[in-house]
Parts: structure tokens; C-alpha cells; sequence
């Protein structure tokens, strides 16, 4: 039997749920159309079916940001207690 981590397994944790939401939430929110194919609220004159898509492309933005930076701090943290097990044999 070997010491080392099973790196096969994969292992839903609670910062991973909140990763595939954040890259999940754009595609359903434009994916429903039928919540905003409307013309009303209009916002400086544009539709709201356009300016509601051109906020999501922001948000999405964010969200993906958000989600690059929880993976690689979870990432951080899987990887530290094996650095930190194989310095100390």
C-alpha cells in the first residue's frame, strides 16, 4: 500500500458545488428565454431582451473570474498537505 493520494477519485466538495454554479447560472439564465423575451423595461431606449443578454455577458464575466479563483485556491489547498507530508520523511 502506498502513502500516496488517490488522484483518480473525484471529490464534490462544498467550494466545487459553488465553482459549477457560478459556470452553470449564465447558461440556464440565457438558455430561458422566455423570461426576457419582452420589450419593457426599456433602458436608454434599448429593449429589455437586448440589455438583459449584454448584463449577462458582465456577470458571466465575474462568475468565471469568481470560479478561477475558488478552483485554484482549492486547488492550493489540496496540494499543500501532500507537499508538506513528503518534505517531512
Amino acid at each position: 500500500m502506498s502513502n500516496a493520494p488517490d488522484t483518480g477519485r473525484v471529490v464534490v466538495t462544498p467550494v466545487r458545488v459553488v465553482i459549477a454554479l457560478c459556470l452553470l447560472a449564465p447558461f440556464v439564465a440565457l438558455l430561458w428565454v422566455g423570461s426576457y423575451a419582452k420589450v419593457d423595461p426599456a433602458l436608454a431606449g434599448i429593449p429589455f431582451f437586448y440589455w438583459y443578454q449584454m448584463l449577462w455577458v458582465v456577470v458571466s464575466t465575474g462568475l468565471t473570474v469568481l470560479a478561477h479563483q475558488l478552483w485554484r485556491r482549492d486547488q492550493r489547498t489540496r496540494t499543500a498537505p501532500a507537499a508538506e507530508g513528503g518534505a517531512s520523511e
